[in-house]
């Protein structure tokens, strides 16, 4: 069994856990979803802080509006103790509110696991489906008209940036171009992006672009 996996999810250990139950993991830079276990099944994986998050700033219903446009099957998969919740959002409804969205608006179910082995299970639960598609996994994925949504893209497309940063990024700055313009100290106080990944952009956006070698034996024309 194969499945593909985004590559900031390496930190959450979920890959290795996959493979070790004996699954093919392949991991890549995914501009949609977590996990890709079918050619039309993705799986966004978020901890109960993390979806949290990502409702507070408004990430949450365009990452929803992206699985459902280029996945027929996304999953929204919650781990961890929404316990853990109480005392951080002062109005419970606006967290449940969010997800009855997801699952309703958005027809995207959600499936919950208490930690990172238990999601490992369920992923490989989804990969060995009985008559699940076969097929090519990755795709092309659609391009979005959305100017949000554009501008984001473009924010991701910097080393170390996902949706999140990206969002930070455009708060504070405006523009992409405000915040392409940054300099490496004003892109260190963006919240959580430190000082070595505001070098790393800014060593991507000022440095040239590096010769190709030519191969041995190939004419000059």
């Amino acid at each position: 069994m194969r499945i593909i996996a985004d590559e900031r999810e390496k930190k959450s250990g979920i890959p290795k856990l996959l493979e070790s139950i004996g699954l093919q993991v392949e991991v890549r830079t995914l501009p949609v979803g977590d996990y890709v276990v079918a050619p039309e099944t993705v799986v966004e994986r978020k901890s109960a802080r993390d979806l949290l998050s990502s409702i507070l700033d408004g990430r949450l219903y365009d990452q929803c509006a992206r699985l459902r446009a280029n996945f027929a099957s996304p999953v929204l998969l919650l781990e961890g103790n929404v316990d853990e919740l109480d005392g951080i959002v002062e109005n419970p409804l606006v967290f449940y509110g969010a997800i009855s969205n997801v699952a309703l608006d958005y027809k995207i179910p959600i499936m919950p696991t208490p930690n990172a082995a238990h999601t490992a299970r369920l992923l490989a639960s989804m990969c060995g489906r009985r008559g699940a598609p076969s097929g090519p996994m990755l795709k092309k994925i659609k391009k979005s008209t959305d100017l949000g949504q554009q501008q984001l893209a473009v924010m991701c497309s910097l080393p170390g940036v996902g949706e999140k940063f990206a969002g930070r990024m455009l708060a504070r700055f405006g523009t992409p171009l405000g915040a392409l313009s940054a300099t490496a100290a004003e892109l260190a106080k963006v919240e959580g992006l430190g000082a070595a990944r505001a070098k790393k952009i800014r060593a991507a956006l000022d440095s040239k672009r590096p010769r190709r070698r030519k191969r041995t034996g190939q004419k000059t024309l």
